[in-house]
């Protein structure tokens, strides 16, 4: 359903973490004025309205396994002047968590859409970590199984920036075995567990000490890892990279032409600077 006329408003509602003293004024006021708040469980939703001092809020389903089938119902609200808020169990909507399906729909509709910003378990995780802040990338939840993981697992390893990942406490210890076999042991790792709670804790290290720590202990709770970015990754190889792979594919009998290409593409440097390197390795060859 489309509306001829948006007048209605859809709000998303940062919620607390772990410490219900992070419920903003503002988030509190947005709550208590919304005709319809979209939660993903409401006895949850409404244990945190109560603590608010909010009664009587109209409470909607909205998770995972329904938000399609709710934006219809949701879009006739808006179309009919209300206002919408949307919150997630904890923290900010639509990350990781259902609400991102109905912001498109809204948008498309052109409805007017805000934020209440607030709690993130993710930026929370990431300012706290040591690690670089200037530029980074928010993950999610890895795949769980199969070629998409490896890939993710890969592609993540590879990235010049800090990457902030999700997981579940019992694939902890796996997660960071699978990053320190293709990471390396010594690549810095921020392990998040419990932010804003009373067992808060963070836990800064290398993959290999995370992996050992991990692998012998149990974990609870909701977990955030950070990881250092690729140190190599953006650096141009230097001479002595690139006449190592040339050496390689010239001893299995390439070419000059074939190993230049072949370097130029595993190394990403130029075919002039790979041929040319070439040629010169070919000279001082012994006769």
């Amino acid at each position: 359903m489309t509306p001829d006329v948006a007048t209605g408003s859809l709000v998303l509602v940062s919620t607390p973490i772990g410490n219900l003293g992070d419920l903003s004024p503002r988030a509190i006021d947005a709550l208590g004025h919304a005709d319809v708040v979209c939660c993903e469980d409401t006895r949850r939703t409404r244990g945190l309205l109560t603590h608010a001092g909010l009664k009587g809020v109209r409470l909607m389903s909205l998770h995972d396994h329904n938000e399609m089938a709710r934006v219809d119902a949701v879009l006739a609200h808006l179309a009919e002047g209300r206002t919408v808020a949307v919150v997630s169990d904890a923290g900010t909507p639509a990350v990781s968590d259902p609400g991102a399906r109905l912001v498109a729909a809204a948008v498309a509709a052109g409805i007017t859409v805000t934020t209440v910003p607030g709690p993130s378990a993710a930026l929370a995780a990431l300012v706290v970590s040591g690690l670089p802040t200037d530029r980074f990338c928010f993950e999610g939840f890895l795949p769980r199984k199969g070629g998409d993981r490896r890939r993710r697992i890969e592609a993540v390893a590879g990235d010049a920036r800090t990457v902030i990942l999700f997981e579940a406490p019992g694939r902890l210890a796996a997660t960071l075995s699978e990053l320190l076999a293709v990471c390396g042991p010594d690549r810095g790792v921020v392990v998040a567990r419990e932010l804003t709670k009373l067992h808060e804790e963070v836990w800064r290290g290398t993959l290999v000490d995370a992996t050992r720590t991990f692998s012998e202990r149990e974990v609870r709770g909701e977990i955030v890892v950070v990881l250092a970015g690729d140190p190599a990754a953006g650096r141009a190889p230097d001479d002595d990279e690139v006449g190592h792979a040339l050496r390689g594919h010239l001893a299995d009998g390439d070419t000059l032409r074939d190993a230049a290409a072949a370097v130029a593409r595993e190394l990403g440097v130029s075919r002039r600077r790979a041929y040319d390197m070439a040629l010169e390795l070919r000279r001082n060859e012994k006769p």
